[in-house]
């Protein structure tokens, strides 16, 4: 069988799939029945110092189906970060790796625009014993009055100042999550990596108003009659991710990447890995199908990869990338393609009777 294992910036995985941050590691309870049924890695729902500033509404996701057959093909949300207090965390970080001291336990931290706070927020949580930092520069909704998430990682100056600050804080693997809601994903990353972090996670959710209600003529999801753009995520940003995961890996190709976007089966997984991610992670995949579909993408992914002869992640990881090219270059490759063609084709069957149509199609013609 096909080995699933991979180390990461010198942490061990024994699978490459990992809970994403948000509300499928919101406590200790809920993460510690995920690496029990099997995942890798679980990145913990994002947290902050003081959760008195954070607030949830009610309802705050909303679905897009399709119009046939009502799959789910998007989902938005205008969840955010933890409300939890910032104790309590620290208290389930550790209760929760003494526990699972074989699986990964990412602590995903946020803070406002100032080196002490995240300085102290690295070294507390540190000090739980987790395996490493994703820094939260990419979250597109809630809380930009504080310069937080997305309004932070959108300038790399200040992607380049805050990395800093956490790695002079911690020898732990620093990850930074990038926003997809940007012209040049690379540059953040860049600015990142300079600065320290050893690799870099993408893509946290697509800004975006979900739809409107057609009754009320109020969008979606709304709260007391309103509401705001939330972060859109599901099988349709898919295209998008894998897009954005090929410029990082080819922009990086020394760091490490844990790709998500619209994850929710083995293949999809697959095509992540060979744009180059390392771990893959879930996030809205596990909010529509359960913990539980953590079996069926370790057998899916195992069975691919023996069907194509590959041993290890690393046979295949990035292997797509080598087809990638300019549109020049592609225009020049069917010309050479059709002048080989034309090369090897039998003369006799260029004449078949009808001269002025056959001389047509052996003609190019100028204006």
């Amino acid at each position: 069988m096909a080995d699933l294992s991979i180390t990461v910036d010198g942490i061990h995985f024994p699978n490459p799939f990992v809970l994403g941050s948000g509300p499928p590691g919101t406590n200790a309870r809920v993460m510690d029945r995920s690496f029990t049924l099997g995942w890798g890695g679980i990145v913990c729902k994002t947290i902050s110092l003081n959760n008195d500033k954070v607030a949830n509404v009610t309802p705050r996701y909303a679905r897009l189906q399709n119009r046939t057959d009502k799959t789910v093909i998007g989902f938005e949300n205008i969840e955010l970060i933890s409300d939890r207090p910032f104790e309590v965390w620290l208290d389930e970080l550790g209760e929760t790796k003494a526990k699972h001291p074989d699986k990964v336990l990412i602590a995903s931290i946020m803070e406002e625009y100032e080196k002490g706070l995240w300085q102290e927020i690295t070294e507390r949580v540190a000090a739980t014993g987790v395996d490493g930092f994703e820094l939260n520069f990419s979250c597109p909704h809630g809380m930009p009055e504080r310069a937080m998430g997305a309004a932070m990682g959108m300038n790399p100056d200040i992607v380049r100042e805050v990395t800093a600050w956490v790695t002079e804080s911690t020898d732990l693997p620093v990850w930074a999550k990038m926003t997809p809601n940007i012209t040049d994903i690379t540059q953040p990353a860049i600015a990142a990596v300079e600065s320290g972090a050893h690799g870099i996670s993408a893509i946290n959710t697509i800004r975006s108003v979900l739809g409107v209600n057609h009754k009320t003529l109020r969008p979606l999801p709304t709260v007391e009659g309103y509401t705001v753009p939330g972060g859109y995520s599901g099988a349709a940003v898919r295209p998008i991710a894998l897009r954005m995961i090929m410029e990082l890996a080819t922009a990086l190709p020394n760091n490490s990447i844990s790709g998500m976007g619209g994850i929710e089966s083995a293949k999809d997984a697959a095509e992540f890995i060979l744009m180059g991610s390392h771990t893959v992670q879930v996030c809205t995949g596990a909010m529509l199908q359960g913990y539980e579909m953590i079996e069926g993408l370790c057998e899916g992914l195992s069975d691919w990869m023996d069907e194509r002869g590959f041993a290890t992640l690393d046979d295949f990881r990035g292997h797509s990338l080598q087809y990638f090219t300019t549109h020049a270059d592609l225009v020049e490759r069917q010309k050479q393609a059709r002048r080989d063609k034309a090369g090897r084709q039998n003369r006799d069957n260029d004449w078949k009777g009808d001269i002025a149509k056959e001389s047509e199609a052996l003609t190019v013609n100028t204006d």
